[in-house]
């Protein structure tokens, strides 16, 4: 089993999670974060005062599934994602070790 953590920009949630889905995964995680990058925030204007963002707000994906599907989730996930803009954001791909669902104690891959 995997865990993908995908950061994107928040306006293309539902075309990720639609792709996601799509592929058959049912649980998904998503948390609203700030953070940056390459792309170092920008400069804005407000009440004739300039300021820096330097957090931008994105929005983290986790999901954890059968090691067979990662590959076809991240092609997924990119082709829905991407802009081809700086800041379009990044997939971390880690192992699971086990996972137990609390209800009924199911694990592994049943537990998914």
């Amino acid at each position: 089993m995997k865990k993908l953590e995908i950061v994107i920009k928040p306006f293309k949630l539902e075309q990720v999670k639609e792709a996601l889905t799509n592929l058959g995964i049912q649980g998904i995680t998503v948390t609203e974060v700030k953070g940056f990058g390459r792309q170092k925030g920008h400069t804005e204007l407000y009440r004739g005062a300039e300021y820096t963002v330097d957090f931008l707000p994105k929005v983290k994906i986790e999901v954890v599934l059968k090691e067979d599907l990662v590959e076809s989730a991240i092609e997924k996930t990119i082709k829905a994602a991407s802009t081809g803009n700086i800041g379009d954001g990044k997939i971390f791909v880690t192992p699971v070790e086990e996972v137990v669902r609390i209800r009924t104690g199911e694990r592994g891959e049943e537990a998914i």
